[in-house]
């Protein structure tokens, strides 16, 4: 079980609202960490465990974005509405209405990663560290290491995925199931799945707006709008204190997470070698050690 929140709610972003959950007192020393999750059109609910950071001492954001979860959702909503631009915005926008944006750690896992990392280009005065968790600097990267990936797939699976991928029927069980393949070797390799993780997981089923425009069907065949976001050129500007977290057996591989590793100046390099995509599931205990060391040295 998580520790209750200390504070829920919503924040007005414009004409719509951003729902979060606070655990831990602000303002009480230690900056909060800010989780920002993935999807993009996911939910905060897999990376409930972060909360227990605030027995350590900081307190923990959780947020649902835009489009999904307990924020306003807007199914009729076409891609241009669906931005990276307008994410920036809305984790900007929380953190000055919840009075934090002079104090504030982030976490950003998966596309949170590198939607944080966009955050810290712009050398926000308040930002005391960045932890970027499983994540992509490149989405032609990731599609590149994803047809890796996929080419060790049993040859069956390999077949089903591409005949199905053709027809564009990604809801037949027959689909689903080769899908799950994957997913248990790179996303999540828990069985049976983590709560948390299957809640976020029936939140994108149950609204793919955001998730479908952005991204694509699922993890490894990603024909939204991100494919060709890349924001390589950029990490050079980043001056924050970075943790870099990402699994052995994770989809986002050596390959897509090594520009962090590159380009932004003392970044530090965790790798769970019992993980995919998802430490702070597969290895929880390693996880918060990590977490709270770097957390310690900032």
């Amino acid at each position: 079980m998580h520790p209750a929140p200390s504070a829920k709610g919503t924040v007005p972003f414009g004409e719509y609202r951003t729902w979060y959950r606070v655990t831990g007192e602000l303002g009480a020393g230690r900056p909060p960490v800010v989780a920002v999750h993935g999807g993009p059109g996911s939910t905060h609910d897999y990376l409930l465990g972060l909360t227990a950071l605030a027995a350590e001492g900081w307190p923990v954001v959780h947020y649902d974005q835009l489009g999904n979860g307990g924020s306003t959702h807007l199914p009729d909503r076409g891609a241009d509405f669906w931005t990276v631009d307008l994410f920036l915005a809305e984790l900007d926008n929380l953190l000055a209405r919840l009075g934090i944006a002079d104090d504030y750690v982030l976490f950003g896992q998966s596309w949170g990663g590198p939607l944080c990392a966009s955050h810290a280009m712009g050398h926000p005065a308040g930002l005391r560290g960045l932890v970027v968790a499983n994540a992509p600097a490149s989405y032609p990267v990731w599609l590149s290491e994803m047809a890796v990936l996929r080419d060790r797939l049993p040859s069956d699976v390999q077949q089903t995925l591409l005949r199905h991928e053709a027809a564009g029927t990604y809801d037949t069980e027959e689909y689903l199931a080769a899908m799950r393949v994957f997913y248990n070797r790179h996303v999540c390799r828990v069985q049976p799945w983590p709560q948390d993780f299957l809640s976020s997981f029936m939140e994108i089923y149950n609204d793919p707006t955001v998730y479908a425009t952005m991204n694509g069907p699922n993890e490894f065949h990603v024909i939204g709008t991100l494919k060709d976001w890349d924001i390589t050129d950029g990490l050079d500007a980043v001056r924050t204190p970075t943790l870099l977290i990402s699994g052995r057996h994770d989809e986002a591989t050596p390959v897509c997470m090594g520009p962090y590793a590159e380009r932004v100046p003392g970044a530090r390099w965790e790798l769970f070698e019992h993980s995919s995509h998802l430490p702070h599931l597969e290895e929880p205990e390693r996880f918060l050690e990590v977490m709270t060391d770097f957390l310690k040295g900032l």
